[in-house]
């Protein structure tokens, strides 16, 4: 089990860190991840917990990256990050790396991180929904999908040289990327991403 899914250790009932060397005859408890739930008074075998919930992908997981900035969260992607740029970018941003190499989650300087174990895009995002507790907190289309920009409503009138005839006739309600510059409105790719939304995602809001 990578370090990064661990995040209280208990020998004999008392917090400890990974440094502690076992008995014998001693009982250890190991927990997982507490994102949702602050437990900072004990000593802790990861520096502190993120209350801000931000991502950083590997390379095999491009369309998980898409469907988590579909609903709001913070997710860095690219797909040719090397091992050790996403190592660095985790441990110095303060970003949760998720990956399916459980190899790259035992690099030291990685303290928040999560082995992916489905194969499946939308199974990975329901995954990593439950794993850190985020039914509570999406905010669906309010980033890019392409660059993970927030964004942000803009006036018809100030991008109507941008918009083809019929886009322009038949909708009236524009989002506009902070990062890099597209234009969003709620046609066929918005009723198809929240039937998405509505059969992967609260679908599981029962189970």
């Amino acid at each position: 089990m990578p370090h990064t899914e661990v995040d209280l250790v208990l020998a004999n009932g008392i917090s400890v860190d990974f440094a502690y060397l076992v008995q014998d005859g001693d009982t250890i408890s190991v927990y997982p991840v507490f994102e949702a739930i602050d437990i900072s008074p004990l000593v802790r075998v990861r520096p502190r917990p993120l209350r801000a919930i931000r991502f950083v992908l590997d390379v095999h997981l491009g369309r998980l990256a898409i469907y988590l900035r579909m609903l709001g969260f913070d997710t860095l992607y690219r797909n040719d990050y090397a091992d050790k740029e996403l190592a660095h970018i985790s441990s110095s941003a303060g970003r949760i790396l998720l990956t399916r190499d459980r190899g790259l989650l035992k690099r030291s300087i990685v303290t928040h991180g999560y082995c992916i174990r489905s194969t499946s895009p939308p199974q990975q995002l329901v995954e990593v929904l439950h794993r850190f507790d985020l039914l509570a907190s999406l905010t669906p289309f309010s980033r890019c999908l392409h660059c993970n920009g927030l964004l942000r409503a803009v006036d018809k009138e100030a991008i109507s040289d941008r918009l083809l005839p019929q886009t322009k006739q038949y909708y009236h309600e524009f989002r506009h990327c902070q990062g890099c510059d597209r234009i969003y409105w709620r046609g066929s790719h918005y009723q198809r991403m929240q039937q998405f939304i509505d059969s992967v995602v609260l679908d599981n809001l029962a189970d």
